[in-house]
């Protein structure tokens, strides 16, 4: 009986982490059509990262000295505010459901940062087959030449996409040189506590505020932002963290690959999201070089 609940719990997890994680960018989109994108990703992160902070002390978790709070601060502008400000503002322009596979792209620039910054990756031709998958893929979604029917993406949009996908690729790679909580309930809530105050700032100069008007927003929207809260990063993260002591990372990696599925899917049947020959091939090249990039045995350089 234990056994049956044990595999009951481990499915139930990964249902989370694949479906929850992948609508959260149809979320985002309905959200950022009637809140300015900052300003909507500010109040999701602060207020999840206020939960999962006061969670941590609760739990018994120290707070963070001065060095690890400016370890957390550095992540959080590259994650937070970059990462996610540019996706919150980029899903104005562009498809959630492209969205999604453009952010797929994450371990092309983790293992590109690995090979070119780091130097701690080797480059093989395994490697440069499936980089130069991905970086096809992109240029399916983006291409006017190319005659697949249905639009190119906003070039604007995708962008701003590839930087967001950029920096969270070197968030991932700083991450293993930085002085952190040890808890990762107190990690990722200061990460996000900071996030989302930075966020809150940076949409002031941006004129953000002039054009939020909270009480001309559909209940929607809000439904959406508080989906976003407590189903994508409060249950979604814990979730995660609990699955990742019960599984190996290889399986909870696979989210990687499963959510803009579920993305592009959602976008089509919910939000009228195009899913022609262009949106099916570029979806597929990126999928397929994240999968050959997350189970390629890693080949260090020698000291």
């Amino acid at each position: 009986m234990e056994t049956v609940r044990s595999t009951t719990r481990i499915v139930l997890a990964f249902a989370v982490i694949y479906l929850v994680w992948g609508s959260t960018f149809l979320a985002i989109r309905i959200g950022v059509h009637e809140v300015p994108p900052l300003i909507l990703a500010a109040m999701r992160f602060f207020i999840a990262g206020l939960v999962l902070y006061g969670c941590a002390l609760i739990q018994g978790s120290a707070s963070p000295t001065l060095r690890q709070w400016r370890s957390a601060i550095l992540l959080a502008i590259l994650i937070f505010v970059i990462n996610y400000g540019l996706l919150f503002w980029a899903e104005q322009r562009v498809p959630s459901g492209v969205a999604a596979v453009m952010l797929a792209t994450i371990p092309v620039f983790t293992t590109l940062a690995e090979i070119l910054i780091l130097r701690t990756q080797r480059l093989t031709l395994r490697l440069v087959i499936a980089l130069l998958i991905g970086i096809a893929g992109v240029a399916v979604l983006m291409s006017r030449s190319l005659n697949l029917g249905g639009a190119p993406i906003d070039h604007l949009g995708a962008l701003a996409l590839i930087l967001a996908a950029f920096t969270w690729s070197l968030a991932s790679v700083l991450t293993r040189k930085m002085h952190l909580p040890p808890s990762k309930l107190m990690n990722s809530g200061a990460q996000m506590l900071a996030g989302g105050a930075m966020l809150a700032l940076t949409a002031l100069p941006l004129g953000e505020y002039q054009n939020f008007h909270p009480l001309a927003v559909s209940r929607a929207a809000w439904l959406a932002l508080l989906y976003l809260i407590v189903a994508g990063s409060i249950l979604g993260f814990t979730t995660y963290i609990w699955l990742i002591h019960h599984e190996s990372p290889t399986k909870v990696g696979t989210y990687a690959y499963v959510n803009p599925v579920v993305a592009v899917l959602l976008g089509y049947f919910f939000a009228s999201e195009t899913l022609g020959l262009r949106t099916i091939l570029g979806t597929l090249s990126v999928l397929i070089s994240v999968l050959v990039i997350t189970t390629t045995k890693s080949k260090s350089v020698s000291a």
